[in-house]
């Protein structure tokens, strides 16, 4: 399934908030994710741009492999071609990792990030927050022209938009997340082998 999804850098948070009210979007609420990243040992699903991912999001546990799509996309910062995900919820987050660990697969990394969602015209709006980055806006629906019509409704222009991972955005700002076996907003913890 095709994530349909556009980023926003360089936001000014407390206006774009303000826009968002203004054009009548429901603010849903405030999220503080933790994850896990999974790959095979010898980082099989990196290799192949790709990667399993536990998330706690507070209300539910998710499980999902995600993988971007395009030429060369795991060491460039063009020609992404957006995102396949497939996603499902499980009950357990500390029984599915034993259950990954388990079956062969290590933790990449541990990561959190925080979460602002507002529904506007049935289409998310999330201002996310993570370690070491500025804030930035994701917008994700079901149709691309709804993604992008949002944007402009919000004042942005479809040339600025990027079709990215948030490992793309660390990249920009001269991080690799990859590079951290913990990247949390008190405590980041770089890794001393198999560095990318």
């Amino acid at each position: 399934m095709e994530e349909i999804e556009i980023k926003f850098l360089d936001i000014r948070r407390s206006e774009l908030e303000k826009k968002l009210t203004e054009l009548g979007a429901k603010k849903i609420a405030d999220f503080h994710y933790r994850r896990i990243v999974f790959d095979f040992p010898d980082f099989r699903l990196d290799k192949n741009s790709s990667w399993l991912r536990l998330r706690d999001e507070g209300d539910k546990v998710t499980f999902t492999f995600k993988q971007r799509l395009g030429a060369n996309i795991r060491d460039s910062l063009s020609g992404d071609e957006g995102m396949y995900e497939r996603e499902t919820v499980v009950r357990d987050f500390d029984a599915m990792r034993d259950i990954l660990l388990k079956a062969g697969f290590i933790e990449k990394m541990y990561q959190e990030n925080k979460r602002t969602r507002y529904l506007l015209d049935g289409v998310e709006c999330d201002i996310d927050t993570w370690p070491l980055l500025p804030p930035y806006l994701e917008i994700e629906g079901k149709k691309w022209n709804e993604v992008y019509t949002i944007a402009e409704k919000l004042g942005f222009k479809r040339e600025e938009a990027k079709v990215f991972s948030t490992n793309q955005i660390y990249r920009l700002n001269g991080l690799d997340d990859r590079n951290y076996t913990k990247l949390t907003f008190n405590e980041q913890i770089e890794r001393t082998e198999n560095r990318f």
